[in-house]
């Protein structure tokens, strides 16, 4: 790795080592990001979450904590992630029947000196897991796409739209 590639990657230091980013000097302000995502399935297995009969339970209720669950933990399952106090932690799923699929959207809060986009996703994908989970056994092929951070608001980058 570069030097100069190690200057532009934040979680490592000039000789290319891999470190947890100091924000120790960062102001605490509130910080929001916006994450989302899709899985796609069957049409009969997306009539099986709609109707609340899947064989685990209600899919979408139990995918819902599940995200919020996997916001909390994001510093457990990303190495460098600092631990947060979250503030606010908001789960949607919509239900696509042209696209045979469930998309989510996971929004995070935090009064803090990082940004909370790595909670937001790690919701989205926590709460798109859940949903494979609890499907499996009549829809292996079921695909999760398009997860990505939407917005961010807060911090000294300011907000951030992404393009559509």
């Amino acid at each position: 790795m570069t030097n100069s590639t190690a200057e532009q990657l934040t979680h490592f230091d000039a000789t290319g080592q891999a470190h947890m980013v100091d924000v120790g000097a960062k102001s605490e302000t509130h910080r929001v990001a916006v994450a989302a995502g899709s899985i796609r399935m069957k049409p009969e297995t997306l009539a099986l979450v709609v109707s609340g009969t899947a064989k685990k339970g209600d899919v979408l209720g139990i995918a819902r904590i599940a995200a919020i669950m996997g916001a909390k933990r994001t510093s457990d399952l990303v190495p460098l992630c600092h631990p947060l106090a979250l503030t606010r932690v908001t789960v949607a799923f919509e239900i696509d029947a042209p696209a045979n699929s469930v998309h989510c959207r996971a929004q995070v809060e935090t009064v803090g000196k990082t940004g909370v986009e790595m909670e937001a996703l790690t919701a989205v994908q926590v709460g798109l897991l859940t949903i494979y989970d609890m499907c499996k056994a009549v829809d292996r092929g079921m695909v999760m796409t398009d997860v990505r951070v939407l917005e961010k608001h807060g911090g000294k980058s300011g907000d951030w739209t992404a393009e559509l």
